[in-house]
């Protein structure tokens, strides 16, 4: 039976991951929530909005209702105040909140608590009680609780600590560390075990989040942090910490946060997904763990996702330069094409093709894909074999769409528009 897991808030680049492991799983339908209208809402098929801040006193009340109402198995917190406040209320809400225990939850939610609790055997940065203790610069400050790079600030003197201290008095004042900097990717399960340990460099980073990283091969300093952690914690499923290298060298613990990281993509693409193993721990399924020997590294960059208004039953698509290109298949047309199929819509090629064209359509392999093929000459009108009026045209001519648009009237394309098109279905 498919269980239904309900991912909050869906739209952060936590919640987008989470869809992204679990998408191909047949074993969970993904639902998707979020209080303020964001990308989870072009991703998630089953999204739910305007949900109460998490802060909100009828949160909890309402998510209990939510969780009633579409039957939700279990919930995935994907931002660090819903760690909190699910982990707080889990006996409550009807369903398995995916994660560790409250007490964990809070520790890791507060940069002031991880230090005080790990100090005694885990290098923590400095940490000043205020400017008049600090003697050498820059300094870097933080907020108590935050996420990513939010709120941070690097301070060269003392007028500039006092400074940013006036708009925020939760700033932490912290050591400089010039080093690199890395997460570490970990899963514990539910006896306590620590399954993986997967540290990967920061390369790049833009708002807080890793945009370029590439696992560190040799991990026995990461993983001796992650041991020190995981027993210190009572930790459950995915989890990661950061680091960075002080001006000695030394690894510095940043972070703890019991939750997926938004770049943890890379280690699914490795072989380890974290967001799914978690689900099936939190099921108190036994899960093991199969690593690539895969060199990997992974840059990220936006992406678009649509909304659109547009229905149809048949597409009609040119065949040179454009479902072919440059000799090659046009991978994402393609893909497009058998989404079209399974969704019960014609595909109809109509080209103007020179060479042997069934020959061709062999070479590439996608003869049956076509209810019906036209080959029509160089001067007869494309126009004149379309009947259909809820139909769309994809050809990579500005001169045959303009005569096809204006003699039937319908939506036409060329192939870079495909990527919309898949919202469409």
């Amino acid at each position: 039976m498919r269980k239904n897991v309900l991912v909050f808030p869906c739209g952060s680049e936590i919640g987008l991951e989470i869809y992204r492991s679990l998408e191909s799983s047949a074993h969970f339908k993904l639902f998707g929530a979020s209080s303020v209208e964001d990308h989870g809402s072009f991703v998630y098929q089953n999204y739910i909005g305007n949900l109460p801040f998490v802060n909100d006193n009828y949160f909890i009340r309402d998510l209990k209702e939510l969780v009633a109402k579409y039957k939700i198995d279990l919930i995935f917190p994907a931002h660090d105040d819903a760690v909190v406040i699910l982990a707080e209320n889990s006996k409550i809400l009807g369903c398995t909140v995916i994660g560790s225990d409250f007490e964990t939850a809070l520790i890791c939610r507060s940069k002031s608590e991880t230090y005080k609790s790990f100090k005694p055997f885990i290098k923590v940065p400095e940490v000043f009680e205020s400017s008049s203790n600090v003697i050498d610069f820059p300094v870097f400050l933080k907020p108590d609780k935050s996420q990513g790079s939010k709120g941070t600030v690097l301070a060269k003197t003392k007028e500039e600590i006092l400074f940013f201290q006036k708009k925020d008095q939760s700033l932490l004042i912290l050591e400089y560390l010039p080093g690199k900097e890395y997460t570490v990717d970990c899963f514990t399960d539910r006896t306590g075990k620590l399954l993986f340990v997967g540290p990967r460099e920061r390369i790049r980073i833009q708002n807080g989040i890793s945009v370029n990283t590439k696992p560190i091969t040799n991990n026995a300093d990461f993983r001796d942090l992650a041991e020190k952690i995981n027993n210190h914690l009572e930790l459950r499923g995915v989890w990661f910490f950061q680091v960075k290298r002080n001006k000695y060298g030394e690894l510095v613990l940043l972070e703890i946060a019991p939750r997926v990281a938004g770049s943890m993509a890379i280690q699914r693409n490795i072989g380890v997904n974290l967001p799914l193993l978690s689900i099936w721990d939190a099921l108190d399924q036994n899960v093991e763990i199969i690593k690539n020997d895969l060199s990997l590294e992974m840059d990220r960059a936006l992406v678009n996702r649509f909304k659109s208004n547009l229905r149809y039953n048949t597409v009609y698509v040119d065949l040179d330069d454009c479902l072919v290109l440059n000799k090659q298949l046009n991978i994402r047309l393609v893909s497009f094409l058998f989404k079209c199929l399974r969704n019960k819509i014609k595909v109809k090629l109509l080209t103007r093709h020179k060479k042997d064209l069934t020959r061709t359509l062999e070479i590439y392999k996608i003869a049956n894909i076509f209810s019906e093929i036209i080959l029509i000459d160089q001067k007869t009108a494309k126009s004149n074999f379309i009947k259909e009026k809820d139909a769309i045209f994809i050809d990579d001519s500005f001169a045959e769409r303009k005569e096809v648009h204006k003699n039937t009237g319908i939506t036409v394309f060329d192939a870079s528009a495909v990527e919309s098109l898949f919202e469409s279905l």
